[in-house]
């Protein structure tokens, strides 16, 4: 079996998902109303796919410290993805409704935990209904497979060693949040605006198209050696408001065949919870 292990089109899937070495999870979720992919999902998806919800089992519970969407534990994970029914012979595919944000955090999760087979459908729920493709509310009834972790702590970044590291120019930390979250200039989410002092700004959806569909490798490329001044990717770690959308910059590195960069998993959200931490606003 050919792994994919960035990204996949939506014909491939159309070719492979009935396959039961294959497993479809959608992740389609809105920060602003938790409820809706679930019901999205109960509605119509992709057919044998499972639903992954993002705060119940692409995030761990949310603590007095922590950020909005802390790692789920390693056994937590592993429990979902095993009930999931996949195992090391599993090829995973993710898709949302069209960005890949959601479903980037979960093709990261099973990189982390050492599960390399994971891809995201690119351009997501819609594209496919737009190749017109079926959907289905059926929901399948499989067995449960054991997914056995490989956790690579190489992949994590926390906030001490971010502040320590950034301030000896050790790293790049790269923020996936939108130009104007960034600056401070419009924070609707978090209760403190603007950024990690620092910290530059390469929003998720400069990965994307007009189409909603990710770039061509070579212009990921040029964009993100533009991004990073020259320097290799794994000097980077990657952060937004509370470490979703910098699992999109990660996949678009690993895409582009830049691997190495980390993830801040708890990035704004958890940094501002230290009122000791500095924060900047401004371009």
């Amino acid at each position: 079996m050919t792994d994919f292990e960035t990204l996949i089109d939506v014909d491939t899937l159309a070719e492979h998902q009935s396959q039961a070495d294959w497993i479809v999870l959608d992740c389609r979720f809105d920060l602003a109303h938790p409820g809706w992919g679930a019901e999205e999902f109960a509605r119509g998806h992709v057919p044998r796919a499972q639903y992954a919800d993002l705060d119940h089992d692409l995030a761990g519970p949310v603590g007095p410290m922590t950020g909005r969407h802390p790692l789920p534990t390693v056994a937590h994970f592993s429990a979902r993805a095993s009930a999931w029914s996949i195992d090391e012979s599993v090829q995973v595919v993710a898709y949302d409704q069209g960005s890949g944000m959601f479903a980037a955090r979960a093709w990261w999760l099973f990189q982390w935990l050492g599960h390399p087979a994971v891809a995201v459908l690119d351009g997501g729920y819609a594209a496919w209904c737009a190749a017109g493709y079926a959907v289905t509310a059926d929901v399948p009834n499989r067995s449960p497979r054991r997914f056995v972790p490989q956790p690579d702590a190489a992949r994590v970044a926390d906030a001490a060693e971010v502040q320590m590291k950034l301030a000896r120019g050790d790293i790049d930390l790269i923020d996936a949040r939108a130009a104007d979250r960034f600056a401070g200039q419009n924070e609707t989410i978090d209760p403190i605006a603007g950024h990690i002092p620092g910290a530059s700004n390469h929003p998720f959806s400069s990965n994307l198209g007009g189409d909603g569909r990710f770039l061509s490798r070579e212009k990921l490329v040029q964009r993100w050696h533009d991004a990073l001044g020259g320097r290799p990717a794994g000097h980077s770690v990657a952060m937004c408001g509370s470490g979703v959308s910098a699992c999109h910059n990660l996949l678009a590195l690993e895409h582009a065949g830049l691997p190495g960069a980390r993830l801040y998993a708890g990035s704004w959200s958890e940094w501002i919870r230290d009122p000791a931490r500095p924060v900047a606003t401004g371009a």
